[in-house]
């Protein structure tokens, strides 16, 4: 991995992608009128570029890079506010002050309504496995301007934490956290988004196992929560109450903690 710039730089964006090179640990490679594909054939690697308005990551001898792009939050936001029904909404059943873990964050637009669910009295915790997917999403959500404050103030409270979901879920109290989610990525992909059709390369691929189902229900206070696809047997296998609605691809499944 290496950090460089967009062909039209400037000081700022180089400054910016010194800087980024710093934390991440990986070297900045100057553009030089050279374009991605060159400069990665020369140094063999994915690399991450900085831009006057995003980041963007590309894997190697590709053209199509990952970016953050909060995808369908604005309009489920904007239904929520007008008193319509979104299914995750009514699966997770959030509140003010309540505390939400996503285990699979990708790029976070469920994390982004469970925010304005729970409020600034809330706390959502976004598990990232992958360490430049992680910077990325905590970036993008950091700076992304929608132009409604409500969603702006949702994206900039949610903790991104860069590490395996398993380990977080492990080092977790019991009952410290009011839902815990799970979305799965899919190896037969539904999800059709600007941003999405890059992550595959990058997204770590983990099943979810017996372990991180049982320690999802002990660190749950309320439910845990998993959306899949609607063929998916992952529902009956662990004891999810299956949400089913008739045209979606996916649904939702629930386990209640009485």
């Amino acid at each position: 991995m290496f950090v460089t710039t967009a062909g039209r730089t400037n000081e700022e964006m180089i400054e910016r992608a010194l800087q980024i090179s710093k934390f991440l640990q990986v070297p900045y490679l100057p553009r030089k009128k050279k374009s991605i594909y060159h400069i990665q054939q020369q140094a063999d690697s994915d690399c991450i570029v900085v831009g006057k308005e995003r980041l963007e990551l590309f894997e190697k001898n590709t053209n199509q890079p990952f970016f953050f792009h909060p995808n369908s939050a604005m309009f489920r936001i904007k239904r929520l506010i007008s008193g319509d029904y979104d299914p995750f909404a009514d699966a997770v059943k959030l509140t003010k002050g309540m505390t939400f873990l996503d285990c699979t964050l990708g790029l976070a637009s469920d994390a982004i309504i469970a925010s304005f669910l729970v409020g600034r009295e809330g706390m959502v915790t976004g598990i990232e496995g992958q360490k430049y997917l992680a910077f990325i999403v905590q970036q993008g959500l950091q700076t992304w301007d929608s132009g409604l404050p409500v969603m702006d103030e949702a994206m900039n409270r949610i903790r991104v934490i860069q590490t395996n979901a398993r380990d977080y879920l492990k080092s977790q109290r019991d009952s410290s956290a009011d839902c815990v989610y799970f979305d799965p990525m899919f190896e037969e992909t539904i999800l059709e988004s600007d941003g999405i059709k890059a992550l595959g390369h990058f997204a770590i691929h983990d099943n979810l196992t017996d372990e991180m189902i049982t320690e999802a229900i002990r660190v749950a206070k309320y439910r845990v929560v998993l959306k899949d696809q609607y063929k998916s047997l992952r529902f009956e296998k662990y004891g999810f109450q299956v949400m089913r609605r008739k045209t979606a691809k996916f649904h939702f499944g629930v386990i209640e903690k009485n």
